[in-house]
């Protein structure tokens, strides 16, 4: 597992405002992370959301959407399912980019 995987995640049960359902999320946890903790660290990814500065666009499989860095969690390695792929190395460096610009301010 590393840095940009995409994998289908089972988020639920959630609460609240927590995006939900069994959907693809981006791995964003560091490759030394993910070696070594049963978690992971996950950026879920949706088609169905409005565009914002903290979300970055994509397309995959096909299908243009966003990766909700709004939304990040850690996960089990229990609640994923299978591997979906892998971002673009330009998508990967946006998304990071945009996280280390969530977190200076």
């Amino acid at each position: 597992m590393k840095t940009g995987d995409i994998w289908l995640a089972q988020l639920d049960p959630t609460i609240g405002s927590e995006i939900q359902k069994t959907r693809p999320c981006v791995v964003i946890s560091p490759d030394e992370m993910n070696a070594h903790l049963r978690t992971v660290i996950v950026a879920p990814m949706t088609t169905g959301s409005q565009p914002a500065r903290f979300r970055v666009a994509l397309t995959f499989q096909g299908k243009q959407g966003l990766i909700v860095l709004d939304q990040i969690r850690t996960l089990d390695r229990v609640r994923l399912v299978k591997r979906l792929g892998a971002l673009r190395p330009a998508t990967l460096a946006s998304a990071l980019q945009t996280l280390q610009a969530m977190f200076a301010s």
